[in-house]
C-alpha cells in the first residue's frame, strides 16, 4: 500500500489488489482531496479491489451475501495525544461492479470511481442516506465536492 498526503495535508493510504485499476490513482486521489476537510491531517486508507473481495466483505461486515460498489468502515474516535492524526477509516471499491453501474447509468467509469470516493469519505464523516432529509443532505454535499472536480452531477441520469 501506499500512503500519499493530498494536497492539503490529509494522507491517503490506497491499495490496488486488482489490476484492473491501474492508472486511477491520481483520479482517486484527486477525489480524496475535494472530499476530505481542507487542512485535515486526518488519514485514511482506500482499497481498490475486485468484486469477489467486495462480497466477501459485505458479507463479513454487513451479513450481506452481494457484491456492493463502495464500503465504508468509520473508525472508532479516539482521545489521541494533541498533533496526533485521526484515522477516519477505510474504504473499499469493487471494479467490476463500477464498470457495470458505470455503463448502465451512462457516466464515465472513472467518474463513478471518484462518485463513490466522495461518497465513502462523506460515511467516514458521519454523512449517512437512511431518511429522504439525510439522503438529500448527503447528496447537495456530494454534488457540491463533485463539481470542485469537474465531475458530472452523478444522480442527473
Amino acid at each position: 500500500m501506499t500512503t500519499t498526503p493530498s494536497k492539503e495535508g490529509a494522507r491517503v493510504g490506497i491499495e490496488i489488489d486488482d489490476k484492473n485499476w491501474r492508472g486511477v490513482k491520481a483520479a482517486a486521489l484527486h477525489a480524496a482531496d475535494a472530499a476530505l476537510p481542507k487542512n485535515s491531517k486526518a488519514t485514511m486508507t482506500l482499497l481498490l479491489t475486485s468484486d469477489k473481495t467486495m462480497r466477501k466483505l459485505n458479507q463479513q461486515w454487513r451479513q450481506k451475501d452481494y457484491v456492493t460498489n463502495v464500503l465504508s468502515f468509520p473508525a472508532p474516535e479516539l482521545k489521541l495525544p494533541r498533533g496526533t492524526p485521526q484515522h477516519l477509516g477505510d474504504i473499499a471499491i469493487g471494479f467490476g461492479i463500477v464498470q457495470r453501474e458505470a455503463k448502465l447509468q451512462g457516466k464515465k467509469p472513472l467518474h463513478h470511481l471518484q462518485h463513490l470516493i466522495v461518497h465513502g469519505i462523506l460515511h467516514l464523516l458521519g454523512y449517512d442516506h437512511e431518511n429522504d432529509a439525510d439522503a438529500e443532505k448527503m447528496e447537495r454535499k456530494e454534488r457540491l465536492i463533485l463539481k470542485k472536480i469537474d465531475v458530472p452531477d452523478p444522480y442527473k441520469i
